[in-house]
């Protein structure tokens, strides 16, 4: 996977079910404007929410309706969940696999090397990591990914950290291999892609993805400074709807542009006033933005 893509968030109706028409809206929405890749059932998906045959349906419902390669989140606490995901998301027509660290109780780096070579062994299509501390209390460290990465079907990683020295570390000792070194904090995406990253999985692409896609290509064609430039013009909105406001605010913020984003399941909860506020504050500011992109 190359380019920016988005941890697609999920739209349930009012009741809380799946609204399937609105999801295959929402991958024209994000498809027509600029995304690469499309990534079902991610942390902004709310898939922890999710039962194993919604996530299983909105994965082969978003694989029916894309242009673009789909990389479904697959992974769970445990290992024989995450088999049975991997392999519904493959039956469903994905291309790749997003596997998250094992969760809950505390691994050891060895143990997450067995687990991740256990699941590459048995799937049917690549797989890739995903290392979020935020969520997980894990950091996959730069050894063991370099160790995953040799594996014929690893392909890639999403590093949410957020730590660029570590990114960096990362990257140097996977330069010479077939991986895809992908980020996962939209404001550090220059920093990332002048690392040598190859992309990133990105909230912000989900409600800008105008912005992240701009900084992939000024990047690609060697402008630094300008994809330095987006992307410290876009800090703002993303940290609004990841660490400061999370799914709600992501998703109010997505219908304020048009996207049929949806409602959020409990025990998320719409946001408040100011929130909003605030949030259109940071859509106005993208606004004009846009207009020069």
């Amino acid at each position: 996977m190359h380019g920016t893509g988005p941890p697609l968030v999920t739209p349930f109706d009012a009741e809380g079910a799946l609204d399937e028409a609105a999801l295959r809206d929402l991958v024209g929405w994000v498809e027509a404007r600029g995304v690469d890749f499309l990534v079902p059932c991610g942390s902004n998906s709310e898939a922890e929410l999710m039962t194993a045959a919604e996530r299983a349906r909105t994965v082969e419902v978003v694989a029916d309706e894309a242009t673009v390669p789909v990389l479904a989140g697959t992974g769970s606490p445990g290992l024989t969940e995450t088999l049975e995901a991997t392999d519904a998301a493959a039956d469903a027509g994905a291309d790749a696999a997003l596997v998250v660290t094992p969760f809950y109780y505390g691994h050891s780096m060895a143990t997450h090397e067995e687990y991740y070579t256990s699941v590459a062994d048995a799937a049917e299509v690549p797989v890739y990591l995903y290392s979020v501390p935020a969520y997980t209390n894990v950091k996959l460290d730069p050894d063991t990914i370099a160790t995953l990465a040799e594996h014929p079907n690893i392909g890639g990683m999403k590093d949410s950290s957020g730590d660029v020295q570590t990114f960096q570390r990362t990257q140097r000792r996977v330069a010479d291999l077939d991986f895809d070194l992908m980020v996962g904090s939209g404001g550090v995406l220059s920093q990332a892609l002048a690392a040598g990253g190859s992309g990133g999985v990105l909230a912000l692409a989900n409600v800008a993805p105008e912005a992240t896609t701009a900084i992939y290509e000024a990047h690609d064609a060697g402008d630094h400074e300008r994809a330095r430039e987006l992307t410290a013009a876009c800090v703002e909105l993303n940290y609004a709807v990841t660490g400061g406001y999370s799914v709600p605010g992501l998703k109010y913020a997505m219908r304020e542009r048009g996207a049929p984003a949806g409602h959020v399941r409990s025990p998320h909860r719409p946001v408040d006033a100011d929130a909003k506020a605030r949030l259109d504050d940071l859509l106005a500011e993208f606004a004009a933005l846009r207009d020069d992109l």
